[in-house]
C-alpha cells in the first residue's frame, strides 16, 4: 500500500516537473527532490523501476527505516504543493502579457497610420507649393547668377584698386626718397602676386607681375647702382691676397658712413628678394648632372658677385691666353683665392647685417657657391673637349678633386650643395673615369711588380716599422687602392661610390693573380727572398682589407648596396642575409682568396723545412738507443752526434724564415712545423727502436737540452708543443718501481669485463697518468712504449 501512494505521488512530481522545465522558478527545491529530478527523465526513464529503486535505496530490507516514509511524504507533498501555486501563478499572468502586447501593437498600427496619412497630405502640399514657385525660381536664378557676378567684378576691381594703391605709395615714397618703405611695400605686393598666382584670372595675373616687374627693376636699378658704388669706396672686391677695403675714392666720407650706407643697401635690397624669386629666371644646368635643389643666391650678393664673375668670364671663357684646357689650376686656384681674401669681411661686416634682418642665409656660403656655379658652368663646358684624351682627362680629374678637396676642408663647403662631383659624375664623364682609373692603375701595377724594388721593404732597415715586412709593390699597390678610395669617397650618389668599390675588387683580384704567378715561378724554392715576399704581400693584403671591412665607409656601402640591390649580381640570397646582419663584408670574399693562397704558400714552405729536416734526421733514426750507456756511467751528458745535422737544418731554416717572414707569418709556421717534428720524432725514432736505460735518457736530454731549446726564443714553454716527445720521454724515463706499478694500473683496466668496473680502472688510469704530467697519450699508447723498454726486472713471468 505504501509503494503504491509512492509511486501515484511521484507520477504526478513527474508530471510536474516537466512543466517546470517551460516556465522558471525561483522556489527553492529540496535536496531529496532535486536528487529525484537529476536522475530521472520522464521522456526516457521507466518511472515504476525507478520507484522501487528509490525506495529500496531510502528504507531497504529494514523494517525499522519505515518510520522514514512519513516524513518523506510530507516533505513530497509540500514539494507538490509549492509546484501547483507556482504553476497556477504563471498560467495566471500569461494572458495579461499577451493581451497588452496586443494592446501595443493596435496603437502602434493606429499611429503609423495617422502618420502615413499627413505625409500623404504633406507631399502633396510641398508639390503644389513647388509648381506654385517654380516661376519665382527662374527669375531668382537669374538675379543670383547676375549678383555673383557684380560680386566676382567688385572683387576683381578690389585687387586692381589694391595693387593701384600700392603702385601709388611705391611712387610716392621714391619721390620722398624714403627707399626702404618702398621696399617694403614692394614686399607686400610681391606677396600678394604669389597668393594670386593660383588664380585662374590671367589678365589679373598678368597686370600684377608687369607692376611688380616695373617697380623691381627701378628699385634694383637704383639700390644696385648705389650699392656698386659704396663697394667701390670699398676697393671692392679684394683681388690680392693683402686688399683691404679702405673708403679712399671719396676723402669727405668717413668709413663709419660708407659702412653705415653699406648696411642700409644691403637691407634694401634684401627685401626685392621676393619679388626677384618671383620675376626672375635663374639660369640652370642641365638635368642630366643631376644637382641638387638650391634656392637662388641672395640679390646683394648677386651683386657683389658681378665683378667676379666678370672677370671670370673674361679670362676663363673667352678667346684669352688664360682660358686653356690643360691648365685648370688656373682658374680653379683663382676661385680659391677670391674665397679667401673676401671671407673676413663676409663674416665680419656682411654676417651680421644677414643676423639682424632675421635672415638664415650665411654670407660666406652664399658668396662660395656663387662662385662654385662658376666652375660648374666652366667644367660642362670643358669636359666634352677633352674626354678622349687620357692625360688631359686625367690632370683636370686629379685638379677638380683637388679643388673639391679644399673646398670642403677649408672652406666648409657642404657636400649637399652643387658641387665639382656632380659634373664628372654626369654617366658619360664618370664611365670615362672609370676606364681611365682601371687603365692607369693596371699599368702602375705593371710598373710596380716589374720594378727591381718591388720585392723589398723600403722600411727594412728600421726594426719597429718593418713588422709586416711588406714588400714595396704590395704597399704600393695597397696605397693606390687607398688613394681610388678618396677620389671617389665623395661621389653624391652610393651608386656610382659602388662602381668603384667593384673597381678596387676587380683591382686586388688582378693583383692577386699576378702574385700567384709570381709565386709558382718562385715555388722550387720556398724559402727564398722574393717567395718569402710574396707571401709576405699576400698577408699584408688580407690584413689590410679586413681593416676596411670594418670601416664606417665600407659599411655604409654595404648597407647601400643590399638598399639599391645593384651590387653583387653573383651573390646568393644566403650571402645577401649574411651581408644584411653584418656576418660578413664586402672584402669577404677576396680575403678568403688571399687566405687560401697565404696558406698553400705556408704549407709549402713548412713541407720544404720538414723534408730537409726528415732527411737529416735518418742517422738520428739509426742511433744504437739499445746499448748506450746510462747517465750514471757519463761524466757529462752530450748531445747526440747523429742529432747534430737534423738540429743545425733546423736552427738555420728557423732563422732564415724568421729573418724573411713577418711576425704574425712565421708563428704559424713554426707551429706547423713542431706539429710535424713532434709526429715525425714520435713515429719515426721513438715507437720504431727500443731503449735502455741509457737510450731513453740521451733521448730525453737531447730532446729536453737541444731541440726544445731552439723555439724558446718564439714561445716560453716549447715543450708543451711537442706533447707526444716530451711524453713519450718521461713513459721511457720513469724508475724501474713506477713503471712497473703504472703497467700494473694499466694492465687491471685493460683486463675488466664488467663495464662499471671497467670505467672506473679506466679513470683510476687516466688519473695516474695526469699525476706524471701524461695529458695526450692514451692509456694504450703508454703501454705500447712501456714495450719499448729493455730495462725491466726478470720477475720470472
Amino acid at each position: 500500500m505504501l509503494i503504491r501512494d509512492c509511486f501515484v505521488f511521484l507520477q504526478k512530481m513527474t508530471t510536474q516537473e516537466t512543466k517546470e522545465k517551460s516556465s522558471p522558478s525561483r522556489h527553492t527545491v529540496p535536496k531529496e527532490t532535486h536528487e529525484i529530478c537529476e536522475f530521472v527523465d520522464p521522456y526516457t526513464c521507466d518511472i515504476p523501476s525507478y520507484v522501487c529503486e528509490f525506495i529500496e535505496k531510502e528504507i531497504g530490507d529494514d523494517f525499522k527505516s519505515l518510520k522514514k516514509v512519513s516524513k518523506l511524504i510530507s516533505t513530497i507533498a509540500e514539494e507538490k504543493k509549492h509546484l501547483e501555486e507556482q504553476v497556477l501563478t504563471v498560467s495566471s499572468e500569461t494572458p495579461k502579457r499577451i493581451q497588452t502586447a496586443l494592446k501595443n501593437a493596435e496603437d502602434s498600427k493606429t499611429a503609423l497610420g495617422q502618420l502615413i496619412e499627413k505625409e500623404v497630405t504633406l507631399t502633396e502640399s510641398i508639390g503644389k507649393h513647388l509648381g506654385d514657385s517654380a516661376p519665382w525660381m527662374e527669375e531668382l536664378g537669374i538675379l543670383i547668377t547676375q549678383v555673383e557676378e557684380v560680386e566676382r567684378h567688385l572683387s576683381y576691381l578690389k585687387w586692381i584698386s589694391q595693387v593701384e594703391e600700392q603702385s601709388d605709395n611705391i611712387q610716392q615714397h621714391l619721390m620722398t626718397n624714403d627707399v626702404t618703405e618702398a621696399a617694403s611695400t614692394l614686399v607686400s605686393m610681391a606677396e600678394l602676386a604669389i597668393k594670386l598666382q593660383d588664380s585662374s584670372c590671367s589678365h589679373l595675373l598678368i597686370f600684377i607681375r608687369s607692376t611688380v616687374q616695373f617697380w623691381h627693376k627701378i628699385l634694383k636699378d637704383k639700390l644696385t647702382s648705389d650699392f656698386e658704388e659704396v663697394l667701390n669706396h670699398l676697393h671692392w672686391p679684394f683681388i690680392g691676397p693683402h686688399s683691404t677695403p679702405a673708403p679712399v675714392s671719396c676723402p669727405s666720407t668717413s668709413i663709419a658712413d660708407v659702412y653705415t650706407n653699406l648696411e642700409t643697401l644691403f637691407s634694401q635690397l634684401l627685401k626685392l628678394q621676393t619679388s626677384d624669386k618671383l620675376i626672375s629666371k635663374h639660369k640652370e644646368m642641365p638635368d642630366k648632372y643631376s644637382l641638387p635643389a638650391s634656392p637662388p643666391i641672395i640679390l646683394p650678393i648677386q651683386i657683389m658677385l658681378s665683378p667676379l664673375q666678370k672677370r671670370f668670364r673674361y679670362h676663363f671663357i673667352g678667346n684669352r691666353q688664360t682660358n686653356v684646357l690643360s691648365k685648370p689650376e688656373w682658374y680653379l686656384t683663382q676661385v680659391l683665392m677670391w674665397i679667401g681674401n673676401h671671407t673676413k669681411f663676409l663674416n665680419e661686416r656682411i654676417q651680421p647685417i644677414l643676423n639682424a634682418a632675421g635672415s638664415s642665409v650665411d654670407a660666406k656660403l652664399e658668396f662660395t657657391r656663387g662662385l662654385v656655379m662658376l666652375v660648374l658652368e666652366k667644367l660642362s663646358v670643358d669636359i666634352p673637349c677633352l674626354l678622349y684624351d687620357d692625360i688631359l682627362f686625367c690632370h683636370l680629374l686629379d685638379e677638380v678633386l683637388l679643388f673639391q678637396r679644399e673646398l670642403h676642408i677649408s672652406h666648409g663647403y657642404p657636400s649637399g650643395l652643387p658641387n665639382c662631383m656632380h659634373i664628372i659624375s654626369e654617366e658619360t664623364c664618370f664611365q670615362r673615369w672609370l676606364t681611365v682609373e682601371r687603365k692607369l692603375a693596371l699599368e702602375k701595377m705593371d710598373s710596380m711588380l716589374s720594378a727591381e724594388a718591388s720585392w723589398t721593404s723600403q722600411y727594412k732597415d728600421i726594426s719597429d716599422v718593418d713588422e709586416m715586412k711588406v714588400p714595396d709593390s704590395a704597399e704600393t699597390f695597397m696605397t693606390l687602392l687607398l688613394v681610388i678610395t678618396d677620389r671617389y669617397r665623395n661621389l653624391p650618389t652610393a651608386a656610382k661610390k659602388l662602381k668603384f668599390l667593384e673597381l678596387q675588387k676587380d683591382l686586388v683580384d688582378d693583383f692577386r693573380i699576378r702574385l700567384t704567378q709570381v709565386m709558382k715561378e718562385e715555388s722550387r724554392d720556398p724559402l727564398g727572398f722574393r717567395y718569402c715576399a710574396i707571401l709576405n704581400a699576400v698577408n699584408y693584403i688580407a690584413t689590410v682589407l679586413g681593416d676596411w671591412a670594418d670601416n664606417v665607409f665600407f659599411l655604409q656601402l654595404q648597407q647601400a648596396a643590399l638598399e639599391i640591390c645593384t651590387d653583387f649580381n653573383s651573390s646568393s640570397k644566403l650571402q645577401l642575409g649574411q651581408m644584411a646582419s653584418m656576418e660578413i663584408s664586402v672584402f669577404d670574399d677576396l680575403i678568403n682568396l688571399l687566405e687560401r693562397l697565404k696558406n698553400d704558400m705556408l704549407s709549402r714552405q713548412v713541407e720544404h723545412v720538414f723534408k730537409e729536416v726528415k732527411e737529416a734526421a735518418k742517422l738520428y733514426k739509426k742511433e744504437r738507443w739499445l746499448s748506450l750507456p746510462s747517465k750514471s756511467e757519463q761524466a757529462i751528458m752530450s748531445l747526440s752526434s747523429t742529432a747534430c745535422p737534423m738540429l743545425l737544418a733546423l736552427r738555420d731554416r728557423l732563422l732564415q724564415m724568421e729573418q724573411q717572414l713577418c711576425h704574425a707569418l712565421f708563428k704559424t709556421v713554426w707551429q706547423m712545423l713542431v706539429e710535424k717534428l713532434d709526429l715525425l720524432i714520435y713515429q719515426d725514432i721513438i715507437l720504431a727502436n727500443h731503449f735502455n736505460e741509457g737510450g731513453a735518457a740521451q733521448l730525453q736530454f737531447d730532446m729536453s737540452r737541444n731541440l726544445f731549446p731552439l723555439f724558446s726564443h718564439y714561445c716560453k714553454r716549447p715543450e708543451n708543443y711537442f706533447k707526444h716527445v716530451k711524453e713519450a720521454c718521461i713513459i721511457l724515463n720513469l724508475n724501474v718501481g713506477s713503471a712497473l706499478l703504472l703497467r700494473d694500473v694499466l694492465q687491471s683496466s685493460a683486463k675488466s669485463v664488467d663495464g662499471t668496473s671497467y670505467n672506473e680502472n679506466l679513470t683510476n688510469a687516466t688519473a695516474s697518468l695526469n699525476e706524471l704530467g701524461i695529458f695526450k697519450l692514451a692509456p694504450q699508447d703508454v703501454e705500447i712504449l712501456f714495450n719499448l723498454r729493455t730495462n725491466w726486472p726478470n720477475t720470472g713471468k
